[in-house]
This record gives structure tokens, C-alpha cells and sequence, in this order.
């Protein structure tokens, strides 16, 4: 596999969640969507450092992005929480994509924002 690999995950920004709760979500998405890739594409991910990048996005956005990575073949995976700490059971809290090609992941996540990019264009020290 030639071309650059990536993974995504895109957390809800329009949940009122602690930054904790907001990494463990995370985890789970991405996770989820590497059990559904195929071997090659980890093995090629894995050895080419595992780029994760890490967006945001609201409810009815990650449940479109869904919809879409899966038309597209994309390995992906919608969180839907337990319901065990902070939010009700069954709330979709995160959406992990990949590891696929980085230019067929681009063209569904192009126009998000990465987490914790603020109005100055200086992270708040959540890493991607």
C-alpha cells in the first residue's frame, strides 16, 4: 500500500462532557474502527507511525460522516456510551475512521476543526 495512511476521530462538541470523558470516547472509536480494517492496511498504517488525528463535530454531523465512510467502504465505528457515568445510555458521543488512505478520508473530515483549535489557531493543549 503506497499512499499515506491516517486514522480520524471526531468528538462531539455539543456535549457538556469532562475532557476525560471526552479522551475515553475517543479510545473507543478508535478502537472500534481498527478491529474493522483489514490486515494490510494495519500492518502498513502501524509501520508508517499510526497518524491519528483527532476533529470535532456535532451529533447530526457524526451520524452523516457515518453514513458516508461507510458507502465509501471506509473502516468506521459511531460510539454509542453505556450510559455509566456522565450521559444517557445510548448517546453517540464519538465516530472513529480508519485507517484508510488519508485522501479518502480528507474528502469526508476536510472541513472540520481539529479539537481544541481556538480562535487563534493555537491548540488548548488536547494533542491530534
Amino acid at each position: 500500500m503506497s499512499s499515506q495512511l491516517k486514522q480520524v476521530i471526531v468528538i462531539r462538541d455539543d456535549l457538556d462532557i469532562s475532557r476525560g470523558k471526552e479522551i475515553s470516547q475517543s479510545c473507543h472509536a478508535s478502537v472500534g474502527a481498527y478491529r474493522k480494517a483489514d490486515s494490510e492496511t494495519i500492518s502498513s498504517w502501524e509501520s508508517g507511525g499510526g497518524k491519528k488525528v483527532v476533529l470535532s463535530s456535532g451529533e447530526r454531523k457524526l451520524e452523516d460522516l457515518y453514513a458516508e465512510t461507510k458507502s465509501k467502504d471506509i473502516p468506521a465505528y459511531l460510539v454509542s456510551d453505556a450510559g455509566l457515568t456522565e450521559v444517557q445510555s445510548g448517546t453517540v458521543t464519538a465516530l472513529g475512521i480508519g485507517p484508510d488512505e488519508k485522501n479518502k478520508i480528507d474528502s469526508i473530515t476536510g472541513e472540520l476543526e481539529l479539537v481544541g483549535k481556538k480562535n487563534d489557531g493555537k491548540l488548548d493543549g488536547m494533542g491530534v
